[in-house]
């Protein structure tokens, strides 16, 4: 009995070394952990669920975690996840059910693009300007940052082409797979996937209005506002941390308190709210 119990307990801890060899970053397995587990609850009530009113409430009360994963995409668009590319493929299935971001949609957009040009606002992706100069109110900017973002992606795409063909590649994996789940219990697929996927989209672009909004400026540490509330940052992975963020896009998200305290002299105060979290 204790042999084998010896021999169980060998194996449970050999498969959790071959787990955590998988991350490229500790960091990541807590966050992935979650947002899958919330895909296995999502897809057990598609089979299992068929009350409307339910599925209703679930999509509306989910709204805001859902918003909160669009966060943790963005971070897998900048520093892939995993060390093997078919798992980070198959992580951006669940991520796009959940934001309504596929496969390297963010790093054409977001990465690409926005990050090379959010100092221009005649060529920012993400522009808060209209095209005759003026400032855009949130809700104008939040749908038509929303609305382009496929467009614009597939734009920037033009100058990274390999890129663009995997972004079209998935693109079309996904919805294809959308395709037959609404096929098949369409009700379930709307209030599980397709809604959640919709509203995340728009809700992201939202968030990110007050991130560089009024802030026309040429210094990389004027050009975006700062939350360092520790409540913030541990539900966004640090995304609070915006000038650090922009200031090195390649470092990881958890890497960013560090950054963050070796430039913030650099930062206006006024750039900078919540409260300062403890050094990293």
């Amino acid at each position: 009995m204790s042999d084998n119990l010896v021999l169980i307990f060998g194996s449970l801890e050999h498969s959790r070394k071959e787990i955590k060899s998988l991350f490229r970053f500790p960091a990541d397995r807590t966050p992935v952990a979650f947002i899958l587990a919330l895909s296995c609850l999502d897809f057990l009530l598609y089979f299992l669920v068929h009350s409307t009113i339910f599925l209703f409430c679930y999509w509306l009360i989910m709204a805001f975690p859902k918003m909160l994963i669009c966060a943790w995409s963005h971070h897998h668009q900048h520093t892939g996840t995993f060390r093997n590319k078919s798992l980070d493929r198959i992580l951006e299935f669940f991520y796009a059910l959940h934001t309504g971001v596929t496969t390297h949609l963010w790093r054409l957009h977001h990465v690409l693009g926005h990050h090379l040009n959010y100092l221009d606002q005649n060529k920012d992706e993400s522009r808060w300007k209209r095209d005759s100069g003026e400032s855009m109110g949130e809700v104008e900017y939040s749908f038509i940052v929303a609305l382009t973002a496929y467009y614009r992606g597939y734009k920037v795409g033009g100058r990274y082409q390999k890129v663009r063909r995997v972004f079209i590649k998935y693109t079309l994996i996904t919805f294809s797979i959308l395709f037959l789940l609404t096929w098949f219990n369409p009700v379930g697929a709307l209030f599980l996937f397709i809604l959640p996927m919709l509203t995340s989209l728009l809700l992201t672009a939202w968030t990110t209005y007050d991130h560089h909004s009024e802030l026309d400026t040429d210094d990389v540490f004027s050009a975006s506002r700062n939350n360092v509330g520790k409540i913030y940052n541990l539900l966004t992975g640090n995304l609070g941390l915006h000038t650090a963020h922009h200031y090195k896009q390649g470092v990881h998200w958890s890497k960013l308190p560090e950054l963050h305290e070796k430039i913030k002299s650099k930062i206006p105060p006024e750039l900078i709210s919540g409260t300062e979290p403890e050094s990293a």
